[in-house]
């Protein structure tokens, strides 16, 4: 099942979000509609958030990057209840950031390139791994998701003031993508 992808300015994009039960109903199949639902969206991540469950679960196929970014090659996998920790071991990168949350819109985002995660799959079984370059970047931008906020909350202040037309106009629904979406109720 495709799912519509919920705009920037939805209330469900700014929740913090309750952890997956053990008895959460039909959660491989709601992990298989949401990788249907990034495929479809041409993402390369995708939290539930964005589908309108406020959930602690992320879908992440960064693989069609790797040959840019080899970090990416086979990073597939679905993440319940993730713990990221942020390793600060050197200085934040500036790189371009897109969300199929803010269709049309990219802005540039320093975040630091490493970090350690631990999570459940969608069995429940636990892992644990430490992730680099552009992987870690998207890992941080879904779990950004599962925290309530959105990749332009990062950008420098005069950049989102100048801005802020395109993001009520995401907000309103004035978009032009390729896939179903979701306007704040508003």
């Amino acid at each position: 099942m495709i799912y519509p992808i919920y705009l920037y300015g939805h209330p469900v994009l700014r929740k913090k979000c309750e952890e997956v039960k053990e008895d959460y109903p039909e959660l491989k199949q709601l992990v298989a509609d949401m990788f249907e639902t990034m495929y479809n969206s041409e993402g390369v991540g995708l939290a539930a958030p964005q589908i309108g469950k406020p959930i602690r679960l992320i879908v992440i196929d960064g693989d069609v990057l790797s040959d840019k970014f080899p970090e990416c090659k086979d990073l597939k996998f679905a993440l319940v209840n993730p713990k990221l920790e942020v390793i600060e071991d050197g200085d934040p990168v500036t790189r371009e950031e897109g969300c199929l949350s803010l269709p049309g819109l990219s802005e540039n985002v320093k975040r630091h390139e490493h970090v350690r995660l631990e999570w459940l799959d969608e069995d429940l079984n636990p892992h644990s791994a430490e992730f680099t370059g552009f992987a870690s970047r998207i890992i941080q931008h879904e779990f950004d998701h599962l925290e309530g906020a959105v990749y332009t909350d990062r950008v420098a202040p005069i950049r989102k003031q100048l801005i802020k037309a395109k993001l009520n106009n995401i907000s309103k629904g004035k978009v032009n993508c390729d896939y179903k979406v979701k306007a704040s109720p508003k």
